[in-house]
């Protein structure tokens, strides 16, 4: 099976808080696995959300700092680090695909399914590609400071611009990113309980306003056009039933003490 066998949809960005962003994501994984459309999509967190690796502890994170800031805090079902989701830094993806139209093997499924995502940078005059190498964690508890690694880390001459991680559920693959438009270097670090160097994660990081100038709606429309193109998406939207499903799982479980803190889904 080819991935242009299936009806695809493209949901344009859209900002929500982060438990329905990740509840959305779920939700079109039932509706591929059911048969009904794939979906391609680029969205926005309101308010600025760190979202947790699956595994991630708790206790790594500075409640003070998220409390005191407004920022909200979910956990995701993808393994790795925090990553702090800025309302107007953070530009974030999603793809989910019919499993059986995506090879098998983990790092090919990456190489695939990140082409839309170097596409869409390469369209700016970004010239990134997956890191030559990988390089050693500078904080492991947070994604854009762990160590890098080739299979799945988007890079600019060494630094970091994009982190991709992806699932499987109901027979679908769901794999989801950061793409990083401009630093937002005091709360992304502030967010961890760790005291973390500026000028580290300036070396570490880098941007696509720092290595284009493109403004947001520029990166956001270039990503959404390489989404397009890769899968011939048609634009559309969530269901009215996708919809409700979504803000019934985001209030169930993601934004769920009993899911953010311990890992726990709590039964419907």
């Amino acid at each position: 099976m080819e991935l242009t066998d299936r009806e695809w949809r493209l949901v344009p960005e859209e900002t929500r808080p982060g438990p329905v962003q990740m509840a959305l994501e779920e939700v079109a994984a039932e509706t591929v696995a059911a048969g009904g459309p794939a979906t391609v999509r680029v969205f926005r967190w309101e308010p600025s959300t760190l979202s947790l690796g699956y595994g991630q502890d708790s206790a790594t994170v500075d409640w003070e700092f998220c409390a005191r800031n407004g920022i909200d805090v979910t956990r995701r079902q993808t393994g790795g680090g925090g990553i702090y989701h800025d309302h107007a830094g953070d530009i974030s993806y999603s793809v989910i695909a019919p499993a059986e139209a995506l090879p098998g093997e983990l790092e090919a499924a990456y190489n695939r399914l990140c082409e839309p995502v170097l596409a869409g940078l390469d369209r700016l005059g970004v010239g990134a590609g997956f890191l030559d190498e990988p390089a050693p964690a500078v904080h492991r508890p947070a994604c854009y400071l762990r160590a890098l690694d080739p299979a799945h880390d988007i890079g600019v001459d060494g630094k970091k611009i994009s982190g991709n991680a992806q699932y499987r559920q109901r027979e679908a693959v769901i794999q989801h990113g950061s793409v990083t438009h401009s630093r937002a270097v005091e709360p992304h670090l502030g967010v961890f309980a760790a005291d973390l160097s500026p000028d580290r994660f300036r070396e570490r990081v880098t941007s696509v306003r720092a290595e284009c100038g493109a403004d947001r709606e520029e990166t956001v429309a270039a990503l959404e056009a390489a989404l397009v193109e890769w899968c011939g998406a048609e634009e559309g939207g969530w269901t009215d039933g996708e919809l409700a499903r979504a803000r019934e799982l985001a209030a169930r479980k993601y934004a769920s003490d009993a899911w953010v803190h311990e890992r726990t889904t709590p039964e419907a």
